[in-house]
């Protein structure tokens, strides 16, 4: 994933989906950690819902 939508993604997170920043950089560390995908950490973790979790996918498929 390039640095820009790295940025979109977090600025999707926070002001579309509602995650707060704490949030997003716990499921950064941690999907670097896991080596884990971002949308797969946050929706196993419980921060996402099924459905904000298609919303994130499509979000992603349009920036490609």
């Amino acid at each position: 994933m390039n640095n820009s939508i790295s940025k979109d993604l977090v600025i999707f997170l926070f002001h579309e989906i509602g995650l707060d920043e704490s949030s997003i950089e716990l499921a950064l560390k941690l999907s670097k950690r896991n080596k884990t995908t971002l949308p797969i950490l946050l929706w196993s973790y419980g921060m996402l819902t099924i459905e904000e979790l298609d919303k994130l996918y499509s979000f992603l498929f349009q920036k490609m």
